[in-house]
């Protein structure tokens, strides 16, 4: 089992008839840059690690997490046939040469729709420590409801494992959702940022306080004019934020997060993200929107700073090609998702050697991939009239 000295870290994925993937079967780094076209499947591959984590959660499981993506066929590949099943098959890493962990779940649904496991396997070294169905489920099909993986007296042998999913963190904040009144009302933990500043204020105040003079910093490069950044409550009890900016005045002024710009909001979100202890991956969707190209250039090195500190893996869904200027991402960090009649195709960047080769020559990997995926006949969408 690990210990603190000891993590888990993701290292293959494989899935079958999973949203936009008839089939896929990648290596995953420390650090991911996930790149294609719109309505590739950027989102839903991260959705795979989403779903494990729902499955492992509190609250959650195999039925919880299934509504909330609609049901079976929602889930299930357009371009499925005759197999027609769901597989996710992930197989983990120990650190420090410990142990290989490999988890596949196996679901569909049965004629009255109700999700059902039709196989799980969990492997320790390739040693079998979870083999369904086994006798108990075919003596109890009612078993088949939910996986090994939510049930706390079956995950016993790979409870690590199940906390490892259960701690993967989506974030992909909505500015419009910090700043809405309505936020402080039924939500938590949205990865939205619905109760965004809650999450902040749930935080130890040490923590909390050495975390946001560590954005304030950032803020201070990044936003002009901005001196200043804290959590406070309202009258109502409620916490905001405030940012001190330069002003005419000597005293400057104060704005909270209604006067913030998108682009402030969204870096903020991002910092918060980035500087988390989770132990599973962290999940960031387009983290470049609404941000200067200078500042979208140095997220990756931010990153990485964090990630030396944090340890955890970091996937990322871009549309940026300044973003992936920086070089120090490698090939093997960026996969292709390229969209075809039988599901998406997901490549590493590495895998084409005409990428290389232009890499060689000089060109940065954002001047080459981004291309790569740009929509066939984009120039049309310019005769649109409205």
């Amino acid at each position: 089992m690990s210990t603190n000295s000891t993590r888990l870290k993701f290292s293959h994925l494989r899935l079958r008839n999973w949203k936009n993937f008839s089939t896929t079967d990648v290596s995953i780094q420390d650090r991911m840059f996930l790149v294609g076209p719109n309505a590739s499947g950027k989102s839903n591959l991260l959705d795979a690690f989403r779903f494990l984590r729902d499955l492992a959660s509190p609250g959650g499981g195999l039925q919880e997490a299934i509504r909330r993506r609609g049901g079976v066929k929602a889930i299930r590949c357009l371009a499925a046939r005759r197999q027609n099943d769901v597989e996710i098959h992930v197989e983990l890493q120990e650190t420090k040469g410990g142990a290989r962990w490999k988890y596949q779940l196996v679901f569909r649904q049965d004629k009255q729709r109700r999700p059902l496991v039709r196989s799980e396997r969990v492997l320790r070294n390739d040693q079998k420590i979870v083999c369904r169905p086994d006798e108990e489920d075919r003596e109890d099909r009612g078993r088949l409801t939910q996986t090994a993986l939510e049930q706390v007296s079956a995950n016993r042998p790979f409870r690590d494992v199940a906390m490892f999913f259960a701690s993967t963190r989506y974030s992909h904040i909505v500015p419009q959702l910090v700043r809405d009144r309505d936020r402080y009302v039924g939500r938590s933990k949205d990865p939205y940022g619905g109760d965004f500043l809650e999450q902040i204020a749930k935080i130890p105040e040490s923590k909390r306080e050495k975390r946001m003079k560590r954005i304030e910093k950032a803020l201070r490069i990044a936003v002009p004019q901005l001196e200043e950044i804290e959590l406070w409550h309202d009258d109502h009890g409620a916490p905001r934020l405030r940012g001190k900016y330069r002003h005419w005045r000597p005293q400057g002024a104060w704005q909270t997060e209604e006067q913030f710009s998108d682009g402030t909001l969204r870096l903020i979100g991002f910092l918060w993200a980035a500087m988390g202890r989770g132990k599973g991956p962290l999940l960031l969707e387009e983290p470049e929107l609404s941000l200067h190209a200078d500042i979208v250039r140095m997220l990756p090195q931010m990153l990485a700073r964090t990630q030396r500190r944090s340890g955890r893996q970091m996937f990322l869904a871009t549309h940026s090609s300044e973003l992936l200027r920086d070089e120090g991402i490698g090939l093997d960090e960026t996969l292709l998702l390229i969209p075809g009649p039988e599901g998406t195709d997901v490549t590493p960047a590495g895998s084409h050697p005409e990428v290389r080769d232009l890499l060689e020559g000089g060109l940065s990997l954002g001047d080459i991939v981004v291309p790569r995926t740009r929509p066939g006949h984009v120039q049309r969408l310019s005769r649109f009239d409205a």
